[in-house]
């Protein structure tokens, strides 16, 4: 059995009719349950038959790929799949990760980030900010294009995904001036996002600091086994760092390839994603070609984990 790390997704990996068909294993179907009743409302249903726009929304997209990624989990677990040795995930993606890992319940992670979506989406009037996606071009090169950009705006790395895809977010404005440089500079495309919010950037500090408060009441515990963490691509093992860690990611970058590359570095080549999607997978090869990735968004997804974590 080769020591595998679990990593959940972020937003942008939500479609239609997701996780519907785990809900025939019962430990995922007790997820999906357990999610409506700490919500009040059937997110379920969302899930399950939900319009890409109603999907959309932020504050219904965070708890629904949530929900998702640890019924997946769970699945995975009562069909009696061994433990990872670490956890991680993309953006709201580490509240899975902290989860599985007994960081934090379930009902508790799940209505944190309903209003960590409304919080963040609220944090930025519409059409006051703007992310894109820039393509082939080295970090220095593109924090400098940010910086001859900003002009007194906001304008930063808001994702460092893999190597030649880093995501930039701030105000509209600097944004579009932080593309021009960055093509000017050598980048191969700048591809503007479509995003209700400029997410992990400084704009959102009024986000971190209502979320603050939600998560100081939520009962958080040492986790099992360690969570890296988004902010500082480094693995944390007790609850207070935890909850830090996840305050400070609101408006920080996401340092998915740093964290990736630290698990390497700690001898972890092997990654199963549990969510809808398989972004971070692709991710992860993009990262290192040589890495052993699984994921699991339905029943069907299951024998692929046992191939590669078996092998």
């Amino acid at each position: 059995m080769k020591p595998f790390a679990a990593i959940f997704p972020g937003q942008g990996a939500q479609f239609p009719g997701m996780g519907h068909d785990l809900t025939a294993e019962p430990a995922a179907a007790a997820v999906f349950a357990a999610a409506d009743r700490a919500l009040g409302f059937e997110l379920s249903a969302l899930c399950f038959r939900g319009s890409e726009a109603e999907l959309a929304r932020t504050e219904i997209t965070q708890p629904a790929i949530l929900t998702v990624a640890v019924a997946a989990y769970r699945a995975y677990e009562a069909r009696g799949g061994a433990a990872p040795v670490a956890a991680a995930g993309h953006s709201l993606g580490e509240y899975a990760a902290h989860v599985v890992s007994g960081t934090i319940p379930f009902d508790d992670a799940v209505r944190a980030v309903h209003q960590r979506g409304r919080f963040m989406q609220e944090a930025v009037p519409a059409g006051t900010g703007a992310m894109a996606a820039i393509l082939n071009l080295d970090r220095a090169a593109l924090e400098a294009a940010c910086t001859e950009a900003a002009q007194g705006e906001v304008v930063t790395c808001a994702n460092f995904n893999g190597p030649g895809q880093i995501v930039i977010a701030g105000h509209a404005g600097a944004v579009a001036r932080a593309c021009e440089r960055a093509l000017a500079a050598g980048a191969k495309r700048a591809v503007p996002l479509q995003v209700s919010a400029p997410f992990h950037c400084a704009l959102m500090a009024p986000a971190s600091e209502r979320l603050t408060p939600v998560l100081a009441a939520a009962p958080f515990r040492n986790p099992a086994f360690p969570v890296y963490t988004n902010v500082d691509a480094a693995p944390v093992r007790d609850a207070a760092a935890a909850r830090e860690a996840l305050i400070r990611q609101v408006a920080s970058c996401v340092r998915w390839e740093d964290e990736v590359e630290r698990m390497l570095a700690d001898g972890i080549d092997t990654f199963v994603e549990f969510g809808p999607g398989k972004v971070l997978a692709g991710l992860v090869r993009r990262i290192r070609k040589e890495a052993r990735v699984a994921s699991v968004g339905d029943l069907a997804g299951l024998p692929a984990v046992a191939a590669v974590v078996e092998a």
